[in-house]
């Protein structure tokens, strides 16, 4: 398992969105990223906790004792002042099965009749890293705060980022170029804090 462990990195999801950020936000970390399909793994139903960190926790120990590799998981989404901080950890579900344009929908008819200065929100990421046996999990966490816009603007990125709004640019996640929200996102910012994490973890793996 140690050469296994030490030449490969399990990011623990199939979402090719995502997979596609952390193939960017990693480059250069001395793993080759793979995900679950590329692994024969099933997706599994790890995210039973109430809070991120405790989903992102629980995905990586499942992840990795499933595959005997060190594994990035995360778990992430959006908090709305207005809505008592929903959808939050049920981002991904808010709404039940439909598609990300549905549960947008669902966002917007909630928030009908609150003023700009009312929709603040943010987008949370909590990133786990475990070792290969899923133990001593390191958590790194990055947010990104804006507000939610009165329609969806922009072709770029996935789930809510055409009505999240970015004060400052005066532009939706979805308006941005895929350097651009690199740079800027919640993901972003866990992901520069897990970059030392892996370096240190991949330093213990050769060692052995």
């Amino acid at each position: 398992m140690g050469n296994l462990a030490c030449g490969k990195l399990l990011i623990a999801t199939n979402n090719r969105g995502k997979l596609a950020e952390y193939k960017s936000l990693l480059e250069g970390v001395p793993w080759e990223l793979v995900s679950p399909a590329e692994c024969g793994i099933a997706e599994g139903d790890f995210e039973t906790g109430d809070t991120f960190e405790a989903n992102a926790r629980l995905k990586a120990r499942g992840y990795a004792r499933l595959s005997g590799l060190p594994t990035l998981a995360d778990d992430s989404g959006l908090e709305v002042d207005a809505l008592g901080g929903r959808p939050g950890v049920y981002s991904a579900r808010y709404g039940g099965q439909t598609t990300d344009s549905g549960r947008i929908g669902l966002l917007l008819r909630e928030l009908r009749g609150v003023p700009r200065e009312k929709r603040s929100a943010r987008f949370r990421c909590v990133i786990a890293i475990a070792p290969a046996t899923g133990d001593e999990v390191t958590l790194c966490e990055g947010e990104c705060t804006g507000f939610i816009c009165l329609e969806p603007r922009g072709e770029q990125g996935f789930g809510y980022d055409p009505v999240f709004c970015l004060p400052g640019l005066n532009r939706t996640m979805a308006e941005l170029s895929f350097a651009e929200k690199n740079r800027i996102s919640h993901r972003a910012r866990a992901a520069a804090r897990a970059r030392p994490v892996l370096a240190k973890l991949y330093r213990q793996c050769v060692r052995r």
